[in-house]
Order: C-alpha cells, then structure tokens, then sequence
C-alpha cells in the first residue's frame, strides 16, 4: 500500500489501514477495555493500566500487547519491534485484514487482561547513580544560605535531576545560565521537570 508523504509519525501510517484498524477496533470493543489516545495512538487501558495498543506502520498494521512477554504466544505470532532493547512489549503484526483471526486475536487479549489483573510485572533492580556536586553550583549554595536550604528540601531524585541538568554542558557561561534558570524555582519548590508530571 502506497503511504502519502505528510508529517505524521512514521509508526502512525494510519490513513494506509483505516479499514484495518477499525477492525482491530471492534474487535477490542468486545472486551472490557477502554479506548484511550496516548503519544498521538489508539491505545487500551484497564484501571489505567496500558494493556494493548493499535497502529499502521508503513508495511504493516499491528496490535502490541504492552506486557506482552507474559504472553504464552503458543501460535507464535509475536514479536519483539526492537530486540535487546524493549524488555516487555510485544507486537502482532499484519499485512491483510484476511490475516487477522478474530477469535485467536481476543484469546490473546484476554490473556493479556489476565495478566494485567494478576498484576504480572518485571522488577528492574534500581540502579543508584550519584552525582557529583559541580563546583560553580556549590559555590551558589554556600553564598545563599536560602537557596541551599530549599536545595535540601527537596528528594534525592529531584536534586539529581538539577545537578543532572547542569553538569551534562560543557561550556562555564550555559552552566551558569542554567544555574540562573534554575535559582527561582528551587526557591519556589518547583522540580525541574514538575510541569511534565
């Protein structure tokens, strides 16, 4: 199928696999999840939790399942989009609507709702990383003692991705642009990166 040249993501090649997808769709909609859109895709939660998720690539339209390593997969029709690299999700890709058999398609999904009730996760062992305090920033703590003070305030995790945010530049002058940036809002108790939570 040919794919129009626009702006759209190159996993979102939906308008190819409109009929398709909209297959997969009520296909889904007789099970218990609901319709989401998340990162610009189709996407199906259960309690909020992502379980599956549909979308056209350029040669293909697939159904990933978010947790899918805990799929049996006893036809063997899964696959890892980027092996070594995506530890839990896995896909089911198709070429034909032709190729997509209903009734093994909603055995798969069940099971991955399954899974999803019985709370089936990997724990990644935590990996403590430390950082150094950059010198020119500690010299900004010990003149004002306010500053140092809200600095402390705030978790581990927060004063890591400050520090983060100003050791990963080289130049002195954009190290001190940052240290200004970042001056108010710690004195107000806003993280570096709150407005994305």
């Amino acid at each position: 199928m040919a794919s129009s040249k626009t702006d759209t993501p190159t996993w979102d090649k939906i308008n190819s696999w409109t009929e398709e997808l909209e297959y997969l769709k009520s296909i889904i909609a007789k099970t218990e999840l609901i319709e989401t859109t998340k990162w610009g895709g189709c996407v199906y939660v259960l309690d909020h939790r992502n379980v599956v998720g549909i979308g056209g690539f350029k040669n293909y339209f697939t159904i990933w399942f978010f947790n899918g390593v805990f799929l049996k997969d006893e036809k063997k029709v899964l696959v890892n989009a980027q092996e070594g690299v995506t530890k839990l999700l896995r896909q089911w890709r198709f070429t034909s609507k032709d190729n997509v058999d209903e009734a093994l398609v909603l055995d798969y999904i069940q099971e991955a709702i399954e899974n999803e009730k019985q709370g089936k996760i990997i724990k990644t062992p935590k990996v403590e990383v430390t950082i150094e305090m950059p010198e020119i920033f500690q010299k900004e703590l010990d003149v004002d003692p306010n500053l140092a003070e809200a600095f402390l305030k705030f978790s581990t995790y927060k004063q890591k991705e400050f520090l983060e945010y100003i050791v990963e530049t080289k130049r002195e002058e954009t190290k001190r642009s940052r240290i200004e940036k970042i001056k108010p809002m710690i004195l107000e108790s806003i993280g570096l990166n709150d407005k994305y939570r």
